[in-house]
């Protein structure tokens, strides 16, 4: 099968939708699908490069930190596209590329599949002064994407929920992002470990409670930072691993509330080195309710690392109570559930077990791949205007003999 992911982010950017890409894209090529990407460039050049099309994009910053919109149509490497004649078009993100996508499927005759990655409305205070009014654009716009769609993919039952409230009459799919475990689960060496403590100055006795992400508004870091100032815990360090637009505005809060001395932000830490700052850490913290899924909370699970995050339906059958994390919703909960982790070594052993193994059988890549793979088959099968791919024999016979 020829399939083309299109997305408005891609590497270098790092963030959970480029992750999503990234390992749908290897694993399916791993089935024997011929995989290409249509993405924005970080320049105004277009260009073409390893299976990747970039196309020309500016900054549009002030709507979203990092956003990007194209600044052409590069109708060249866009009809290249069209004459590889992919079968199907999955689109990951909902603007300037996805524009693109719907005029090459319209083109072709083919199906979009269309993950919606994105609960746009917990982002309305880059866009909009209303946020009753941005919620009615967010839910108008989205109903306009997705009936240009097939088929949509919603990476937990909180996205699905959220979507029928905006009136979606799409079939909604939930299919979990799945990601690359070989990258968490092996441990670092102790000597790597203890050179990261020692360039952090954090005291090599220390547990660490450890958040990674972006460092934006909408993460709501202030909330564990007024948590962890009021009973900072002795032989305690709260690690915060990340960069993003609101890191200044932290930093200063840690400092006001005095606990500068006992916090540390690392900025960004390449895609290659993460692995070992998820080892570093003892319990993974977050307070965010912004979260479509939350690739940062299965990354550290596959690590090893037991949860502490703020009650959310993201979190819906991925944290068991007391068995991998716990789930708080006010002050008192979180001090209580962090007590009991601190109180007891042979509690976090076991937790990090429990943990590492709930991700193996709900996380892997490889089993995301195959649930995508079977979403395209039945768009494909169910498409009466398809005329060249009528079952799913036929279609994996392509994929064993690929089109030239």
């Amino acid at each position: 099968m020829k399939i083309l992911l299109t997305t408005d982010w891609y590497a270098p950017t790092i963030n959970g939708v480029v992750a999503s890409v990234l390992n749908l894209r290897r694993e399916l090529m791993l089935r024997g699908h011929e995989v290409r990407v249509l993405t924005l460039s970080q320049t105004t050049h277009s260009y073409q490069l390893g299976g990747v099309t970039y196309i020309g994009s500016i900054g549009a910053g002030k709507v979203y930190p990092g956003a990007r919109i194209k600044t052409a149509f590069s109708s060249r490497l866009v009809q290249n596209l069209v004459e590889w004649h992919p079968d199907i078009i999955h689109s990951q993100c909902e603007f300037s590329t996805f524009m693109i996508a719907r005029r090459i499927a319209k083109k072709l005759d083919i199906p979009i599949v269309h993950t919606y990655h994105t609960v746009y409305e917990d982002y309305t205070h880059y866009f909009s002064p209303s946020k009753r009014w941005g919620r009615r654009m967010v839910a108008s716009l989205t109903r306009w994407i997705i009936r240009q769609t097939d088929c949509v993919i919603a990476p937990t039952e909180k996205v699905r929920t959220l979507l029928l409230g905006y009136g979606i009459d799409r079939e909604i799919r939930v299919i979990p992002t799945g990601i690359d475990l070989s990258r968490f689960t092996e441990t670092p060496r102790p000597a790597k470990l203890l050179a990261i403590k020692n360039k952090l100055d954090i005291p090599e006795e220390n547990l660490i409670m450890l958040f990674v992400g972006r460092l934006a508004k909408e993460k709501n870091l202030e909330e564990l930072l007024r948590y962890y100032a009021k009973r900072p815990a002795e032989k305690l360090t709260f690690l915060i691993v990340g960069d993003g637009p609101h890191r200044g505005a932290l930093e200063h809060l840690a400092a006001d509330l005095g606990i500068g001395d006992s916090v540390r932000f690392t900025g960004m830490i390449s895609p290659e080195h993460i692995g070992a700052y998820y080892h570093l850490g003892d319990i993974f913290v977050s307070a965010s309710v912004s979260e479509t899924q939350g690739l940062t909370y299965v990354e550290a699970m596959a690590s090893g690392l037991p949860i502490l995050c703020h009650r959310d339906k993201s979190l819906d059958g991925v944290i068991v109570e007391g068995k991998n994390g716990w789930l708080y919703e006010n002050e008192q909960e979180f001090f209580a559930k962090l007590d009991l982790f601190l109180s007891s070594k042979e509690l976090r052993q076991t937790m990090g077990r429990n943990a590492a193994e709930i991700t193996r059988q709900m996380f892997s890549a490889a089993a995301f791949a195959e649930k995508v793979e079977g979403v395209y088959f039945q768009v494909l099968c169910g498409n009466e205007e398809n005329k060249t791919m009528s079952c799913p024999a036929e279609i994996s016979q392509q994929r064993a003999f690929p089109r030239n």
